[in-house]
């Protein structure tokens, strides 16, 4: 079924330095839900460091030392009936550690669709493409729709199964926007700019689309 939606953009770059854009859903069972977001600042490189590092890294290996222990314990358990002693925990895997590190990070701004509660940012980051495109990052520490059915594809792209929610703009020096979530589309890091992004974003279904309600700054760089 042919969705058809009525959108709306608007950005401002208020005095306080805050970014505003409104934007309504597309290609999702809900099409039409406004989405509205406030970005209180951007994201500092301390701050978006550890959570880009967390998604690149490898997952870790349990050393030959710490293998060698958790089998000593077990068979000090065994010889002994109990222990304190126990196995290595598993290591965490780049996903898990990503989303560890958007626990630790602070709120940079918020989120509103049409859910009782808004959605907290936890990571904001923006770049200018060649064309003067802007691409903003924005992630959520929660999945968009996670108790709904609002947000459920319409095309046949596969939902992931993150429990977080990046959302990837896309804003063009007109003002119009699309945008791009990890509801269908895997996390990756790209090392190019250092920063968390959608993989192969070209390839991705829109999810949000608007055109500007009026003529309004661009947003500028977090010092």
């Amino acid at each position: 079924m042919r969705v058809e939606l009525l959108a709306a953009l608007l950005l401002l770059a208020a005095s306080s330095g805050e970014i505003n854009y409104t934007a309504s859903s597309v290609n999702v069972a809900e099409a039409g839900t406004p989405v509205k977001i406030r970005i209180l600042r951007w994201s500092t490189e301390d701050e978006t460091r550890p959570i880009v590092m967390a998604l690149a890294a490898p997952p870790a290996q349990p050393s030959n030392a710490s293998r060698d222990a958790a089998t000593a314990a077990g068979r000090g358990r065994a010889g002994r009936g109990r222990g304190r002693g126990g196995p290595a925990l598993a290591p965490l895997s780049p996903i898990d550690a990503f989303k560890a590190a958007l626990g630790r990070a602070p709120t940079v701004g918020y989120i509103w669709t049409n859910d009782i509660t808004g959605y907290s940012i936890k990571y904001a980051w923006h770049t200018a493409l060649a064309d003067g495109t802007e691409r903003v990052v924005l992630v959520s520490d929660r999945r968009l729709g996670a108790y709904t059915s609002a947000w459920k594809p319409t095309t046949s792209a596969a939902e992931t199964d993150y429990t977080f929610t990046l959302i990837e703009l896309h804003v063009a020096p007109t003002g119009g926007l699309e945008g791009k979530t990890s509801l269908t589309q895997k996390v990756v890091v790209d090392g190019d700019v250092k920063s968390v992004v959608l993989d192969n974003y070209q390839a991705g279904t829109v999810t949000l689309t608007g055109k500007p309600a009026a003529a309004s700054p661009r947003p500028t760089a977090h010092p």
